[in-house]
């Protein structure tokens, strides 16, 4: 049961990064990206949005860094220490 908790959790981290990283680009409404982004949101959002309550987008001048993702991977390595070894 541990080793299926681990490559859940290890699938999410995988999930979460590839949000992060399709973040950093315009993705048009009405393509297929639109639809993979899309379900990446549904997955990683029940996550990322209650910690966004707490921990609001660190101003940098004209942008705000969102450390929301960072937080989760943080979270979920240390869970994943405590469940996997």
């Amino acid at each position: 049961m541990a080793s299926l908790i681990c490559t859940l959790l290890q699938l999410y981290i995988f999930v979460l990064l590839v949000r992060v990283v399709l973040s950093w680009f315009p993705i048009s409404p009405h393509g297929a990206m639109a639809t993979v982004a899309g379900f990446l949101y549904t997955i990683t959002d029940p996550i990322l949005v209650p910690l966004r309550r707490f921990l609001p987008p660190v101003r940098m001048g004209a942008m705000a860094l969102d450390l929301s993702p960072l937080v989760a991977f943080f979270a979920i390595s240390f869970l994943m220490g405590a469940i996997c070894s």
